[in-house]
């Protein structure tokens, strides 16, 4: 497989590609008391607060092939680590648009991920990913991601 040739830009004018692609975060089986109705909501919602309201730390990158079509995106996230103080990058979001899977496109926005995170003196980057997504979780390990902690829940509702 071949590096794909990508131009990864701050988002800007992407709002309805990048909304349009909430759906992806969800295509997997979920936790039996996860709603997917519910999940993409949430999800919109926030992606949507952070392109309208753009907080600090917050930062939205969209991944572009030679032709110049918006093939991916990519939500970064400052944060402060709990245990230690110090900065680390999160990967909010992270998606690759249909049609462009297993070409390099999440991997290089993994890469930028990091990259960016050097730059910016970040001591981790994190992420969080739905036990059920597979492919996502795989692309993650291959790039050396591993569990630091484990959020277990229990409906008791």
């Amino acid at each position: 497989m071949n590096e794909p040739s990508l131009l990864i830009r701050l988002a800007e004018d992407d709002d309805d590609f990048i909304l349009g692609l909430v759906p992806r975060f969800v295509q997997f089986d979920l936790p039996a008391w996860r709603r997917r109705h519910e999940c993409i909501e949430g999800i919109r919602r926030d992606i949507a607060h952070h392109l309208d309201d753009q907080p600090p730390n917050s930062f939205l990158f969209v991944a572009e092939d030679a032709d110049g079509e918006r093939v991916g995106f990519l939500h970064l996230q400052k944060t402060q680590d709990f245990f230690t103080g110090r900065t680390n990058c999160h990967i909010s979001d992270v998606a690759v648009a249909p049609g462009h899977e297993r070409q390099g496109i999440g991997r290089a926005l993994l890469q930028h991920a990091e990259e960016w995170a050097r730059e910016h003196r970040c001591a981790l980057v994190t992420l969080a990913v739905f036990p059920g997504n597979d492919g996502a979780r795989a692309l993650y390990e291959a790039a050396g991601y591993g569990t630091d902690l484990l959020r277990m829940a229990k409906p008791v509702g």
